[in-house]
């Protein structure tokens, strides 16, 4: 139990308001404390606000004589979640040490005696020298633990290199103390950039490594060191054990990913034996290309989920034949962008309006000009087949589409 009982002083008052004091010290670090500046709106009115006010009501506690064990224990949570998304021991200390030197201007602000002058110097001192000695102490610290875990982190980037590159791997399952499993499920996965607006004080590189560290952090949470990955701040390749998540729990975990990321995560599947990784991965990642393509919603995809729009996308004179279908609306982007909103809602003319921002009866009319263009009408089940095929098969000839690309 740490308290630090104080008589109940009027000195003290000021560290009494934890609301106005947490206004003030979290302005403070958005102006001084250089990772504070580029983080996102969110963060900063969310964790960096709540472990303020949290740090604060431990300091009114132990000099209430409270026992602040559980705060604490909630203060630990949140140095934890920082080393995760790679926020640098030193900024958190220099952040605590300026919270204190605030704190204490605060609490003497009105001091004009000699002796509490050269006590507040004194303990400026104390805190200065304070915040040098710990920031050396845990960056040291931290460095060595760094290169430790870089050597296992680089052992197992190795040997998932090898299984999808269908080199051997004993020696190096051996290296790292991952043994190789004889199948896995290999999902080829795609992490959404986040959008934070025209704000110039988010730092884009920033925001989307936070994003990577919190999905490599609910990752290991989920499945631990047998999951292999490579992954970059897009996306990228995992391999889980067959027998270490069924069906149900790899839809599970896409959703796990993309609550931690804070935005959209995409994923296809490919089941395959060891030596099938390679042909395996690069099916998946073809699949997830198309899911992108045709604007799917996030989640997780399998093979046979889109077998048929995978055929229909690949090369040959069907394909573009099918593509041909479309080009009636190649001067008409406003129709082409209705039916494609129209078939990616199910038709739901209503949810289509809203998207487009236009009022259900001009949804209509764009469908009737539709079916005079192209003379396949999308109300109708043959018709609606055709130019979905077409729009499908189109996707490869045009690329992604505007909207996937900005995402």
């Amino acid at each position: 139990m740490m308290t630090i009982p104080v008589d109940g002083a009027p000195m003290w008052q000021p560290l009494r308001d934890v609301r106005t004091l947490t206004g003030k010290l979290v302005g403070h670090f958005v102006d001084t404390v250089a990772t504070c500046r580029t983080l996102p709106g969110d963060a900063i009115s969310g964790d960096v606000t709540t472990v303020t006010r949290l740090c604060l009501e431990i300091v009114g506690g132990m000099l209430d004589g409270r026992d602040e064990t559980e705060r604490l224990n909630r203060l630990s949570v949140a140095a934890a979640g920082w080393a995760r998304e790679g926020v640098p021991i030193d900024t958190i200390l220099h952040a605590f040490h300026e919270g204190f030197r605030l704190g204490f201007d605060a609490v003497f602000a009105e001091a004009t005696n000699g002796d509490r002058a050269a006590m507040i110097e004194g303990f400026r001192r104390a805190v200065a020298m304070s915040d040098l000695l710990c920031t050396t102490v845990t960056r040291a610290y931290i460095r060595e633990h760094r290169d430790i875990a870089g050597e296992h982190h680089t052992a197992v980037h190795t040997l998932t290199s090898a299984l999808l590159a269908g080199q051997p791997t004993v020696t190096m399952a051996r290296e790292c103390g991952i043994a190789v499993a004889d199948a896995y499920s290999v999902l080829a996965l795609s992490i959404r950039r986040r959008v934070d607006g025209d704000d110039p004080r988010v730092n884009s590189v920033v925001a989307a490594r936070r994003t990577l560290r919190r999905v490599q952090a609910a990752l290991a949470h989920h499945g631990g060191d047998e999951v292999l990955s490579l992954l970059s701040v897009d996306g990228g390749t995992l391999l889980i054990p067959a027998d270490l998540m069924d069906s149900d729990a790899l839809d599970a975990l896409v959703a796990a990913l993309s609550r931690a990321a804070r935005v959209a995560v995409t994923g296809a599947l490919v089941p395959a034996n060891t030596e099938d990784i390679p042909a395996a991965a690069e099916r998946a990642h073809e699949l997830l290309d198309m899911v992108e393509r045709l604007d799917c919603a996030p989640g997780l995809y399998r093979f046979g989920d889109l077998a048929l729009e995978y055929q229909l996308t690949r090369p040959g004179p069907g394909r573009a034949r099918l593509g041909e279908l479309l080009a009636p609306l190649d001067n008409h982007p406003e129709l082409y962008e209705t039916l494609r909103v129209h078939i990616a809602n199910n038709m739901n003319r209503r949810r289509t309006a809203r998207l487009l921002h236009i009022h259900t009866n001009t949804v209509d009319y764009r469908l009737r000009r539709i079916a005079q263009l192209t003379g396949l009408d999308p109300t109708q089940g043959s018709g609606l087949w055709q130019l979905r095929s077409a729009m499908i098969a189109r996707s490869f000839h045009t690329g992604p589409t505007l909207e996937a690309r900005l995402a």
